[in-house]
């Protein structure tokens, strides 16, 4: 069956999952240290020196202090959670920190990642939780509450009061998720504004921008979405100079609304900014007191400045934000993190997979010959929205590879690209990309976490193909589809099905061939009295004749393929094959070296391993992927190569295997029921 997609469903809150190595809860390894009168030391994310780096030697002498060690009355959030209390500290975060100032301006979001029900007073056991999204899960990391010191004070993440500690923690939990505190040097804004939502992110470039932007921050706002820009720097001189308009260079504004007003007898776009320092504005045209609020209609007016204070929220004409600001990022919220009055809701599609080398890592496009080879997804879209066209957000999104930098990995190129579905195919293969040109695509291959784009395509049905740039590279990923409108998406090449002729029936001698007198004279010959062949008999023929096609390179026949072969075969179960039960097998062998020969391209004398599913396609067996990279697992060699006998035995192998289930499921159901002794000797003979 194909995989279909997870949905996410408006209105309903998805349960985080414990993370613990031992699967126990927050609460119940709070309790558990409240009745043993013990503060909680987490397993999982020790107080020693492979939590802080992975790379290099801790440069001075941390201690891991709890915060009733570093001040009198801690606290876990002062006077409500805002900018100030996110100071950096000794480790090149600063993206992280950027997206928890961010997260602080939306409160409902925040209460999610930081739950503000927790407490170094009645109940405090040294334990405290957070959630956070991982790879279409929410996920509840729990941290005990000691962190890295020098000299009484925090070496990371802090607060601008020494007796508040949410911020700090926060970041041990990040850092815990990652691998170690070391793992968060590097990033971008986005990368944490996802894990803190769940949402997919965007970048504009607004010297670049698509005409409809203020279109799409429009809609991205009635969805909800967390929007943010800035003002590109040349220098470290010029980080948070202030120009003489009043804007911050290098400094993280959130925009807050955008809005048409009738301004002296036409419509004019403007969008409000918000500098999170407060009182530093913007003083050009549409600031608070300027005079093209006098032109404005009272109620327009009166509505956009009711909150017209020095509180750093200003109003600018669009065009002016393009010329001032050269970024926008936006984070589009899924459902289970917007609010029930949030006037409308994306509806997304998820999707898992795996680039798996030798056969499903294809590479990108230029690879003509693997690119096929890769996963692909199916999308359907069906509603239009507004000027007949469909709004969607395409996601690649690359898993786990912050934490694996522990293992000397890094980000992959990644990108996609989307294909007219051709129709009634279960998976497109290499012709139709080479005749067939993609519809959209990622405006780039990048080694970054995730790459996005968003596109306006007709309603149809669409193949998606995420690649990794280079072929033989593995990753794991996940899809995410954004649309406006209905939407769906499945995993195409699912199908695993056979189509096994009978075998024909047996020639009286005075019928058969020459071809087949041969036959029988050369059975004869290797028989004897007994006038049947067993496996070592069988070996010894199939290496004489195959060894003599100089087009076929191996080793030989293995004693294991003459093994399969035999089960296949033996019809009457005797461990010995007949003449008649050899002539078919002959035949059979005849179609397979074909096959074998017309997929090895190159005449090398073995079968690429990305070209095994042709072959077994026409040989009658359709396979899924997972299937396909198990095959290719065992059978290919260091160079995605199978030579003969491995593609012998797996071929025989899985006819086996497909005529034995076929025989146990008479009425084509799709599944049959053993018990354990017809299960082991199934297995054995196959």
């Amino acid at each position: 069956m194909p995989t279909a997609s997870s949905m996410f469903r408006a209105g309903t809150k998805i349960q985080a999952e414990s993370t613990q190595a031992d699967g126990r809860t927050f609460e119940q390894l709070r309790q558990e240290c409240l009745q043993r009168k013990k503060l909680f030391e987490d397993p999982d994310f020790p107080a020693i020196e492979s939590s802080l780096f992975f790379s290099e030697s801790v440069p001075v002498n941390f201690e891991w202090k709890r915060p009733g060690e570093i001040c009198k009355d801690p606290k876990w959030i002062l006077g409500g959670a805002d900018r100030t209390d996110i100071c950096q500290g000794q480790l090149g975060d600063c993206w992280l920190l950027a997206a928890i100032a961010s997260l602080t301006l939306h409160k409902e979001v925040l209460a999610r990642v930081v739950p503000p029900d927790q407490t170094f007073d009645h109940g405090y056991a040294g334990i405290f939780r957070f959630q956070f999204w991982q790879h279409n899960h929410w996920l509840e990391v729990v941290v005990d509450d000691r962190l890295p010191s020098v000299r009484n004070k925090l070496v990371f993440l802090h607060s601008a009061d020494n007796n508040e500690f949410w911020s700090a923690l926060l970041e041990k939990a990040y850092a815990k998720m990652n691998g170690s505190y070391e793992s968060l040097k590097g990033g971008s804004t986005l990368e944490a504004m996802e894990d803190f939502t769940g949402g997919v992110g965007e970048v504009y470039e607004t010297k670049k921008a698509p005409e409809d932007l203020f279109n799409i921050l429009k809609k991205a706002l009635d969805r909800g979405s967390m929007m943010g820009c800035s003002i590109d720097i040349t220098s470290s001189a010029e980080s948070e100079a202030q120009t003489p308009t009043g804007l911050v260079k290098g400094h993280a504004y959130s925009i807050t609304g955008l809005e048409e007003v009738n301004y002296r007898g036409s419509k004019v776009r403007l969008i409000s900014v918000r500098n999170p320092w407060g009182q530093v504005e913007w003083n050009g045209p549409w600031s608070d007191n300027s005079r093209e609020w006098s032109y404005v209609d009272k109620a327009d007016k009166v509505r956009l400045l009711e909150n017209a204070t020095e509180d750093g929220e200003f109003w600018m004409e669009f065009e002016n934000f393009k010329m001032n600001y050269d970024r926008v990022e936006l984070c589009n919220l899924s459902p289970d993190s917007l609010t029930d009055d949030t006037k409308k809701k994306w509806e997304v599609n998820a999707l898992e997979g795996s680039w798996i080398r030798g056969s499903t890592a294809g590479g990108c496009r230029n690879f003509i010959d693997t690119f096929w080879t890769n996963p692909q997804f199916k999308v359907k879209l069906e509603d239009a929205d507004g000027d007949g066209q469909c709004s969607v957000v395409v996601a690649l999104l690359q898993k786990n590879r912050r934490k694996l930098r522990t293992e000397g990995l890094d980000m992959e190129t990644i990108g996609f690209a989307l294909y007219d579905a051709p129709n009634n195919e279960d998976h497109a293969g290499k012709d139709y990309f080479r005749y067939n040109g993609s519809k959209a695509r990622s405006r780039t291959y990048i080694n970054t976490r995730e790459v996005s784009e968003r596109f306006a395509l007709s309603p149809g049905n669409y193949l998606l193909v995420p690649t990794i740039f280079q072929p033989h590279k593995e990753a794991d990923f996940l899809v995410r589809i954004f649309s406006e409108s209905k939407a769906s998406a499945l995993e195409m090449g699912n199908t695993v099905e056979a189509d096994l002729p009978d075998p024909p029936q047996p020639s009286k001698p005075e019928q058969e061939t020459d071809e087949e007198k041969g036959l029988r004279k050369l059975f004869e010959h290797i028989a004897g009295s007994d006038q049947a062949i067993n496996a070592q008999e069988l070996q010894d023929v199939l290496t004489g004749v195959l060894s003599r096609r100089r087009e076929i390179k191996f080793d030989g026949v293995s004693l294991t393929t003459c093994h399969s072969i035999i089960n296949l075969m033996d019809v009457d179960n005797s461990g010995m094959i007949e003449f008649q039960e050899f002539k078919v097998f002959w035949d059979k062998l005849k179609k397979w070296m074909m096959l074998f020969l017309s997929y090895d391209t190159d005449r090398s004398g073995r079968m690429s391993s990305y070209e095994l599913r042709i072959a077994l396609e026409a040989a009658g067996m359709k396979l899924n992927s997972k299937l396909l990279q198990l095959i290719a697992l065992r059978f290919a060699d260091e160079n995605f190569e199978i030579d003969f006998d491995d593609y012998l035995t797996c071929i025989v192998r899985l006819e086996n295997m497909f005529r034995v289930f076929q025989a146990l499921d008479p009425h084509n159901r799709g599944e049959v029921t053993l018990n354990f002794q017809q299960f082991l000797l199934l297995s054995m003979n196959v």
